[in-house]
């Protein structure tokens, strides 16, 4: 069993595993765990693109390059959930930051941080890719994938949020470019909100965690019955192609969340 770090805060208790792709395995508050257990789930970091990217292809200028298929026919949530990071200096019983230098099969260089600030009653994390020195397009996000219920004899958790679109998904799972009113799930589905993310989920009478970014875009997931996953990130499924967001070596790509909770009841 793969062990990791463990950030305390209060009565928080966080553990990352950085040789696991710097996945988060555990997010405990009063000694109760939020998150599916697993090592697939917990939460994981999408880095350096989110999502599916359409038949793992993406062109950075004139140039195409073909990226491992392992959501065939497309690529999804990028390299560094494969990756082990390094750990940064500097951290505390709270804190701690992660690193990574991008390296093949992505085709440019540059280095990933990922930074954890466990609070008594919130965790913020931000995620950030520099380029080494061609400029590339990138994205970044989180993957958690929140219990649907906590295992305390209470209710299925709810979900809140209120996105100013729906981005339309086509049979092939990516969004096909037309922007639709918000629908009701279960999703699969990436929404917009221009004023920031702001997720609400709810477990009556047991907790209520708050998942904000000033990123503009939010993945919701809900099809499956052990787990929901609200995953704030920095462009679009397939935003590589669609969307791309250069990165350079003067103007690295920033993203930041923090998922705040309070007890109920």
């Amino acid at each position: 069993m793969t062990t990791g770090k463990k950030l305390t805060a209060g009565d928080a208790e966080l553990t990352v595993v950085p040789q696991d792709g710097c996945r988060i395995a555990s997010l405990t508050v009063g000694g109760t765990e939020l998150l599916r257990q697993g090592d697939r789930y917990g939460a994981f970091l999408m880095v350096p693109w989110c999502g599916r990217t359409e038949n793992g292809r993406f062109r950075n200028g004139g140039v195409v390059h073909q990226l491992p298929v392992d959501a065939a026919p497309h690529a999804i949530h990028g390299t560094g959930r494969h990756t082990a990071w390094r750990e940064g200096r500097g951290g505390t019983d709270a804190s701690a930051s992660y690193y990574f230098d991008l390296a093949d099969p992505w085709p440019y260089r540059g280095r990933v941080t990922h930074t954890l600030e466990l609070g008594e009653n919130e965790l913020r994390m931000t995620l950030s890719v520099e380029a080494t020195d061609d400029s590339f397009p990138a994205q970044a996000g989180w993957h958690p994938w929140f219990l649907r219920n906590l295992g305390r004899g209470g209710r299925d958790v709810e979900v809140e949020f209120s996105p100013a679109w729906q981005e339309e998904r086509g049979d092939d799972h990516l969004p096909t470019g037309k922007r639709t009113e918000p629908k009701p799930g279960p999703w699969d589905d990436c929404f917009g909100m221009p004023d920031g993310v702001d997720v609400s989920l709810t477990w009556p009478e047991e907790v209520r965690v708050r998942v904000t970014s000033p990123s503009e875009w939010v993945v919701v997931y809900d099809e499956q019955p052990e787990a929901v996953c609200v995953e704030p990130q920095s462009g679009p499924p397939n935003g590589l192609n669609t969307l791309p967001r250069l990165v350079t070596p003067i103007d690295p790509l920033e993203i930041t969340t923090v998922w705040s909770w309070e007890r109920l009841g």
